[in-house]
């Protein structure tokens, strides 16, 4: 059963303060306010909020919350809604919530849907046991479902603490997944779950469905571990009467090795990469290839903010695995920096490069450079939390390195290119600096023909004056176009390192 989901788009994001920002969350964090900004290019709403499900009182952390808005600040994922924004649907923090929790289940309880449960913990755990040896699931088995007044007053004189439990009806319950399409559970299965526990405070189910009607969610995004939850969910929102949104279950994210991404695939936390030197822009396009495909036949990879948000529909989010790949991180972290404005990149670069003044040569060598850029991947093994050995991937955009020839003359030569210098080599470049020296004009176009025309009177390739003129005035074996690179040096620094 589903609900008329013509009403306004709002998606809601409900992470638990309870360990770091993981890069699931992100995906999901992402994926939903995807969703909310392209809804609200078409039609009223699109409205993302932003809950803190900070229920369990023991794990949740202030600065695990903290790191909750920093990762959502440093992916650019703003909320219409949350804890700072405010809202007509708050409190947004569960744990300023209980009192709501309490009214429906008083509520759930008065209509006969609910009930309370007495049982101490020795007496669940024996009954677990009773049903393991009859080799039976272990649910609960009903036993409080139908007290007597005398028996409850017992039981509280007694000094025990209920718990409420939903009395879940016979029958199956089943939903329209905009990813998994049709599922049915038998009812048999979720036996009478817990709602409210003995200390007061409500469980994930109750509370979920609880703030997603009053918050008027319409559309429930969130990883496809939260299947399992929705069946008692869905008996929920019926018995309470309450509209029911739209359920999208996102597909699990995959280490490199097909492994349910988890801590022993090294660094799961999103705030991991910005110290890496990863992008902003590069992990939101990354991520929001996980689990979603702009369409078939569209094998475009790089995306803009703006075109992700234009693009993204629900259709094409698929259930399909994905793997969460640094190499392809790095991939995609290299074209975004090539896509970079000029002047966000040189800022970006400049603590990697010798001092230098800003003008108009440090623009272009820059911006030569950076075509060659490339994000790399170097891994690491280390010990886990478990004792088991894990790889870390580590990742370097060694601009500095590939570009600092441009700002001073101690750039050191690349081992592998250093044959290209040779007593062969050699008078060939005295020959070419001459001719450089002696230009009226230094373009690209009379560089290159000086080189060709020295290359054919001397009765050799052009790659043999190429290779050791860009090893004599760069030290590297690539880079820009010889030509380009020695119009941007100019011609003074070019004859001194030719001479050198």
């Amino acid at each position: 059963m589903n609900s008329n989901n013509n009403k306004p788009i709002r998606v809601r994001m409900a992470p638990s303060p309870t360990g770091f920002f993981h890069v699931g969350t992100a995906r999901t964090a992402l994926f939903n306010y995807l969703f909310a900004k392209h809804s609200a290019q078409r039609a009223p709403g699109g409205k993302l909020v932003l809950r803190i499900e900070d229920t369990d009182l023991q794990r949740s952390n202030a600065d695990y919350e903290q790191v909750i808005y920093d990762g959502m600040a440093w992916l650019g994922l703003s909320v219409d809604e949350g804890p700072h924004q405010g809202g007509e649907f708050g409190p947004y923090r569960q744990s300023e919530r209980f009192e709501i929790y309490q009214k429906y289940a008083d509520e759930l309880i008065a209509s006969g849907k609910a009930y309370k449960a007495y049982e101490t913990g020795d007496e669940l755990t024996a009954m677990k046991a009773e049903q393991a040896a009859r080799k039976a699931a272990p649910r609960y088995n009903g036993a409080h479902r139908n007290l007597t007044e005398e028996q409850r007053a017992a039981y509280e004189n007694e000094g025990r603490k209920a718990v409420v439990r939903f009395l879940t009806p016979a029958g199956e319950t089943g939903w329209s997944d905009v990813a998994y399409g049709d599922i049915k559970v038998k009812n048999t299965e979720l036996d009478d779950f817990v709602l409210m526990k003995s200390d007061g405070s409500p469980t994930y189910n109750f509370a979920c469905v609880i703030d997603d009607a009053l918050m008027q969610i319409s559309h429930v995004m969130r990883g496809e571990d939260g299947i399992n939850n929705t069946p008692r969910q869905l008996l929920i929102y019926q018995a309470l009467g309450f509209e029911i949104p739209q359920f999208v279950h996102l597909p699990f994210l995959l280490g490199p090795d097909r492994k349910k991404l988890s801590k022993r695939h090294g660094a799961i936390n999103v705030l991991y990469y910005k110290s890496e030197g990863i992008l902003p822009d590069a992990m939101f396009n990354y991520l929001a290839l996980l689990g979603w495909n702009p369409g078939e036949g569209d094998t475009q990879e790089i995306f803009s903010r703006a075109e992700l948000e234009e693009k993204f529909t629900l259709e094409r989010v698929n259930k399909a695995a994905a793997i969460f790949d640094p190499e392809k991180l790095a991939h995609i972290n290299t074209e975004h920096l090539k896509a970079m404005p000029l002047n966000q990149f040189i800022e970006l670069v400049k603590p990697q490069l010798p001092p230098f003044e800003m003008d108009d040569y440090a623009k272009n060598a820059i911006e030569a450079a950076r075509e060659r850029v490339r994000t790399n991947v170097s891994w690491e093994e280390i010990t886990g939390d478990d004792g088991k050995m894990q790889k870390l991937a580590h990742f370097d955009t060694d601009f500095g390195r590939a570009a600092n020839y441009f700002f001073t003359d101690d750039y050191g030569v690349d081992e592998a290119g250093a044959k290209h210098l040779t007593d062969v080599s050699r008078p060939r470049l005295a020959q070419f600096a001459a001719r450089l020296e002696a230009l009226p004009d230094w373009t690209v176009e009379a560089i290159e023909g000086t080189l060709r025309g020295l290359a054919e009177e001397l009765g050799i390739k052009p790659a043999e004056l190429i290779h050791p003129s860009r090893m004599a005035v760069s030290g590297r074996t690539v880079g820009p176009s010889i030509f380009h690179l020695l119009e941007i040096l100019g011609r003074e620094r070019v004859l001194r390192r030719l001479a050198k």
